[in-house]
C-alpha cells in the first residue's frame, strides 16, 4: 500500500489543487490522510468554487468533494504527522497557505523529512512559497540550487492591488516567486506552457490549478504507482 499525506490550509486552499490530486491518487489505490495546522477541517478559497472563476463543472465537483470527503472533514493536526509514515507528502496551494502552511514549523519539518528521507514531496502553486522558508537538517534552504516552478509574479500582479491587498482585503505577506528565488531556487514557471511541473530529486513542484492533474500523474510516476484500470 502506498500512503500519502495532504497538508491543507485552514486559511483558504484552492479547490482544484487539492481535489484533483486527491481523486487521482485515490483512483490509483493510494491511502490518503489529511492534515491541517490545528486539526480543524480545511477552509476552501471561495473563488475556487465560483463558477464564474473556474467554470460550473469544476466548481460543482470541487465543492462536493470539499463538503463530503471524510478525509478532508476529519484531518489530523500537522504536529501529529510524521513524514516517515508516508511515501509522499502533498502541499496543495491557494493564497491561504501564505498565512498558515508556509509559516508552520511542523509543515516545514514534514517537507524536509520527506525530501531528506525516503519519500516524495509535491508542492503546488502558492504552497511553493514554503520553500522560501524551509531549511534542511544542516540549516541551508531546501530549495537552494533546485529547479522549481510555482505561482508566478506575472499572475500575482493580476490579483492583488498596488498595496498587495487581496480581493478579500487581506494583505498578501509575500510573493511566492520572490521568496523562492531569494532562497536560491532556480525558478522557471514556464509561462509559455499550458502546464508546468518540475521534478528535482524527491521534490516535485507545480505552477497552479491548470497543472494539478499533471502534478498528480507525475507524483504517481515518481512513486512507481499505476492508475488502476
Amino acid at each position: 500500500m502506498t500512503d500519502a499525506l495532504f497538508v491543507v490550509s485552514e486559511e483558504g486552499y484552492w479547490g482544484e489543487e487539492c481535489v484533483e490530486p486527491l481523486e487521482t491518487l485515490s483512483a490509483a489505490g493510494v491511502e490518503i490522510t489529511v492534515a491541517t495546522p490545528s486539526g480543524s477541517p480545511p477552509v476552501i478559497d471561495e473563488r475556487s468554487v465560483d463558477p464564474d472563476e473556474v467554470g460550473e463543472e469544476t466548481a460543482e465537483r470541487v465543492r462536493e468533494v470539499h463538503e463530503t470527503d471524510e478525509r478532508l472533514n476529519d484531518p489530523i493536526p500537522v504536529a501529529q504527522a510524521d513524514a516517515e509514515g508516508y511515501d509522499a507528502v502533498v502541499f496543495p496551494g491557494g493564497h491561504g497557505t501564505a498565512w498558515d502552511i508556509n509559516q508552520d514549523k511542523h509543515a516545514r519539518q514534514l517537507l524536509r523529512d520527506a525530501v531528506e528521507g525516503n519519500g516524495k514531496a509535491l508542492v503546488v502553486c502558492h504552497a511553493v512559497g514554503i520553500l522560501g522558508f524551509a531549511r534542511d537538517s544542516h540549516g541551508a534552504f531546501i530549495v537552494n540550487g533546485r529547479d522549481v516552478t510555482g505561482f508566478p509574479n506575472a499572475w500575482e500582479e493580476g490579483i492583488v492591488d498596488e498595496q498587495d491587498r487581496m480581493p478579500d482585503g487581506r494583505k498578501l505577506p509575500y510573493w511566492t516567486e520572490d521568496e523562492v528565488k531569494a532562497a536560491g531556487g532556480n525558478w522557471d514557471a514556464e509561462l509559455e506552457s499550458d502546464t508546468s511541473v518540475t521534478v528535482d530529486g524527491d521534490l516535485i513542484t507545480a505552477r497552479g490549478p491548470g497543472s494539478s492533474s499533471a502534478a498528480a500523474e507525475t507524483l504517481l510516476a515518481e512513486l512507481g504507482v499505476e492508475l488502476e484500470a
